[in-house]
């Protein structure tokens, strides 16, 4: 069975990405990580040579700055990264930046490869995902959060990635086939120290919208402002073993006391349906055949 890992990064160091974390989180299970280094301001395209020598191979892309509609542009620089992914993969591990699989989904990830490899009506592997929030303490409990995304992909040239490169979607526009796995990738995008945090939203929206909403609608501050958050649950579990250290640098304090929690009628009614009746109508961008 033959996996090659890809993903994209710019400016890691800059943005304060867990890039490094997030590719040795799936090395284990791939022969090599393909990685679309775009024009980065920082020692970005350093530090991802460093990582693993002979495992890693770099793709240098240029970003198009100009494309400011959707998050275009992060799915162009991943089908860069898929695109290098070797004809003769039989799956295609799919990571970003600010994310970690923990080691102990090693054997479970592995075990659904081998499982579903001759069964070409899979087209792609679901995970489950905690979001963490404001601090490793803290994980997103509302609707707004996704709860799960294709990471696992077969390696055809249908396939490419979706929107803002949250997913994938094959053909036509066509949903992939996914079997759910029992495994989680940890999401750390909203876990930065504050400047960080504040220099990645500046940077980010410009992926999205014009200057006048920026100018609109981005603080202007030093600091990100994590206090307008709505819901979030206390985390008591184990974080991956690659993230200790960074989690041990942690040089912020963040606080939130549950009790605050704000909940609408709506998110109160889809908490119901889902905890109770087992009834879950959020998005997907997928297809469940299993």
């Amino acid at each position: 069975m033959k996996v090659v890992g890809f993903t994209f990064i710019r400016n890691a160091l800059t943005y304060d990405y867990p890039i490094r974390e997030a590719i040795l989180s799936i090395l284990p299970l791939c022969g090599e990580v393909v990685v679309a280094v775009g024009n980065s301001t920082d020692a970005t395209r350093e530090l991802i040579a460093g990582i693993a020598p002979g495992r890693i191979r770099i793709i240098d892309t240029v970003w198009d700055d100009a494309l400011r509609e959707g998050g275009r542009v992060l799915a162009l620089e991943t089908d860069k990264a898929y695109a290098a992914v070797p004809a003769d993969a039989d799956w295609a591990f799919y990571i970003q930046g600010d994310e970690v699989l923990p080691e102990t989904e090693l054997d479970t990830v592995r075990r659904f490869m081998e499982q579903y490899l001759d069964n070409e009506r899979v087209d792609g592997l679901l995970f489950r995902y905690r979001h963490f929030y404001g601090s490793y303490d803290y994980t997103g409990s509302s609707s707004a959060w996704y709860r799960n995304e294709i990471r696992i992909v077969r390696k055809r040239p249908d396939i490419y990635s979706y929107r803002d490169a949250q997913g994938f979607r094959k053909g036509n526009n066509e949903k992939l086939n996914v079997v759910a796995m029992p495994a989680y990738i940890h999401h750390y995008g909203w876990v930065k120290e504050p400047a960080a945090m504040q220099r990645k939203q500046q940077n980010f929206h410009k992926m999205w919208h014009d200057d006048a909403w920026l100018e609109k609608y981005v603080a202007k501050a030093e600091e990100f402002d994590y206090s307008g958050i709505d819901q979030l649950e206390r985390y008591t579990g184990a974080h991956p073993q690659l993230m200790q250290e960074r989690i041990r640098q942690k040089n912020w304090k963040f606080d939130y006391d549950i009790a605050f929690n704000r909940s609408s009628f709506k998110e109160r009614a889809k908490k119901f349906l889902r905890t109770y009746l087992r009834l879950d109508f959020s998005y997907r961008n997928y297809r469940l055949i299993k």
